[in-house]
């Protein structure tokens, strides 16, 4: 077997810090989906305009956007890629 094969025979796709922005992403979506919820009515007959707050309407998409768009730039980071640059 040749160093290549040996090299990248034991190392994971992604590191510990993408696990970590993965996580962060995820718990930003979360609190997206949070701030949707709620602004039901008690009474099926009566409608409730607290569906149609600024808060669920503007905020909390883009939110989940924002934690969507973390969580693909954290997989599509390269691992180690701080290191690399302080060697050049």
């Amino acid at each position: 077997m040749s160093k290549e094969t040996d090299k990248s025979k034991g190392t994971f796709a992604f590191s510990k810090q993408n696990y970590i922005f993965l996580a962060a992403g995820v718990l930003v979506v979360i609190i997206g989906f949070l701030l949707m919820s709620g602004g039901k009515s008690d009474d099926p007959s009566v409608f409730n305009e607290e569906v149609f707050s600024a808060r669920r309407i503007t905020l909390a998409p883009i939110v989940v956007l924002l934690g969507y768009a973390f969580i693909v730039w954290a997989i599509m980071k390269k691992p180690g890629e701080k290191h690399e640059e302080a060697e050049k």
